[in-house]
């Protein structure tokens, strides 16, 4: 969803405990993303796991619905990692597509979800995973009875990756009555079989599940490991796609659609072509962001790579909207490697949610939680209870190793009382990105301060209005001439965010430490 809003007040940014906007201009602004994983975020029911009830009564704090409030984040949009009937704790492992995994709660819990978002401004994606099922999918084990059964014209027969050759190493599916033994390919695991794109059936029942939930009310989808549904042939899994994206506008012209592509920035670029995809390079420990924010990046070399990607996307897809990141669920989080104590993770969040499209942040990430595999190998560790300080019952998920006493950001309930935390930090950023639409959809210019490391800026501009986006990542302040770099004259400061002050003197402006500043 696209929502409008206008400039800010500079004092909105300057420490106190509410934003409030002047006005809301008349310009569509992508929407700042908020990743849940429904199990530990909010327990409605005391089981311990979390739920889409709790998401529910936790709404306001997402988004409020009153964009003048200053009282909630100002999420405009959820990700709803897996939802759906599964095998596993994190459920991308799908036995029913049509279905809510009971732990999870109903069918009517989720329409009640969809229609609170509704009223809150808030769209909502959920994360479809289509290349591969669960083995306990009633597809699958149908086609295993079936290959025991000798009964060949059966429909499932031809509905996963399958055959006779043992050389191709797949996993053992089953032995016919004539002594044959069957293999499936399974990419992830023996318990997620691969379902086979080539069978027309198989797409007229994606259709469906798509058809489904987008008449439920979801914008979208998260597309999982999109470049798994013909491996490594990117030029297949690329059609398929745009068969997908097709198909998908046929129910809704606008759905919303983001695919995982865990690959190098050349591939990303190629997917895009089909549809949107996540910004790879921008995230985890060694990401462009990380690396930069903690000193071994360049901050220009930074700039020059973003509207590089930029650029290089709308080569690919002229339409395309960047989704950048710097943690999700399959990574360590980031608290574990930029430290907010020292504002590191200040300024990385200033990094990304201040660049062009749809940001995307992971559920916590706005309090610091932490978590990291670190030498244990469970992804669960990486996807550990929200820490909301009350009495919410969610617990951490299955097989979770992260000591609690490493949890030393504080909560919730602590945060949203404090004018300086790092909850106070993110909503006062993301109303500064509100008040600045030309940084979401405008063009950019990357501009480059010859000699300094960590002080750097582009230029996004929109229609007939251009604003200056500049960072420093040091701790002293750095006063610089701009028309020495640019021939744009600045005239007011739009706002500003970290650890001190800007000011602006005709062409001289004087940015403090850890401080990023909007300039018009």
């Amino acid at each position: 969803m696209m929502l409008t809003f206008a400039s800010c007040t500079s004092n909105a940014l300057r420490g106190e405990k509410s934003i409030k906007i002047d006005e809301l201009p008349d310009i569509d602004v992508p929407g700042v993303y908020y990743e849940i994983f429904v199990g530990g975020f909010s327990d409605s029911d005391e089981d311990g796991t979390g739920d889409l009830k709790g998401i529910i009564n936790r709404i306001n704090y997402l988004n409020d619905g009153d964009p003048l409030s200053g009282k909630s984040l100002g999420i405009e949009g959820i990700w709803l990692m897996p939802i759906m009937q599964a095998g596993s704790y994190h459920k991308y492992d799908v036995i029913d597509y049509y279905s809510i995994d009971l732990n999870y709660g109903t069918m009517e819990d989720f329409e009640q979800l969809i229609s609170v978002c509704d009223t809150k401004g808030i769209d909502v994606i959920i994360d479809l995973v289509l290349n591969h099922t669960s083995e306990y999918n009633r597809w699958f084990l149908d086609l295993k009875n079936a290959i025991k059964e000798g009964d060949k014209d059966n429909k499932y027969m031809d509905w996963y990756s399958i055959t006779t050759d043992s050389s191709k190493g797949w996993h053992k599916l089953a032995v016919d009555p004539d002594g044959v033994q069957y293999y499936y390919e399974g990419n992830f695991s023996p318990s997620m079989p691969e379902l086979n794109m080539d069978n027309q059936k198989v797409l007229d029942e994606i259709e469906n599940i798509a058809k489904f939930w987008l008449e439920k009310g979801v914008k979208g989808f998260r597309l999982d490991a999109v470049k798994y549904v013909y491996l490594n042939n990117d030029t297949r899994n690329i059609e398929f796609w745009k068969w997908f994206a097709d198909t998908c506008k046929k129910y809704d012209e606008d759905v919303f659609l983001v695919g995982e592509n865990w690959s190098s920035t050349t591939s990303i670029y190629e997917y895009y072509e089909a549809l949107d995809c996540f910004d790879f390079d921008m995230a985890g420990s060694g990401g462009d962001v990380a690396l930069t924010v903690n000193g071994i990046f360049n901050l220009n070399d930074y700039v020059r790579n973003i509207c590089r990607y930029k650029e290089n996307v709308e080569i690919s897809n002229p339409d395309a909207v960047l989704k950048p990141f710097i943690s999700n669920h399959d990574m360590d989080r980031c608290a574990g490697y930029l430290s907010v104590k020292e504002n590191r993770m200040h300024m990385a969040a200033n990094l990304y949610i201040l660049t062009s499209g749809n940001p995307f942040m992971y559920y916590g990430e706005e309090i610091g939680v932490y978590g990291s595999r670190a030498t244990s190998s469970t992804d669960a560790n990486r996807r550990l209870a929200m820490l909301w300080g009350d009495k919410d019952t969610v617990q951490d998920p299955p097989g979770t190793t992260f000591p609690a006493e490493r949890q030393i950001n504080g909560t919730v309930k602590q945060q949203i009382r404090q004018s300086n935390s790092l909850y106070t930090y993110y909503k006062k950023l993301i109303a500064l990105r509100k008040a600045n639409p030309e940084i979401a959809v405008g063009d950019y210019t990357p501009l480059k301060f010859e000699g300094y490391n960590l002080f750097g800026g582009f230029l996004a501009q929109y229609e007939n209005v251009t604003k200056g986006v500049f960072h420093n990542l040091s701790d002293e302040p750095i006063t610089i001439d701009l028309s020495e770099y640019t021939e744009i004259s600045f005239n007011a400061i739009s706002g500003y965010i970290g650890q001190g002050r800007a000011r602006l003197n005709g062409t001289i402006l004087t940015l403090d430490g850890l401080t990023s500043v909007i300039l018009k």
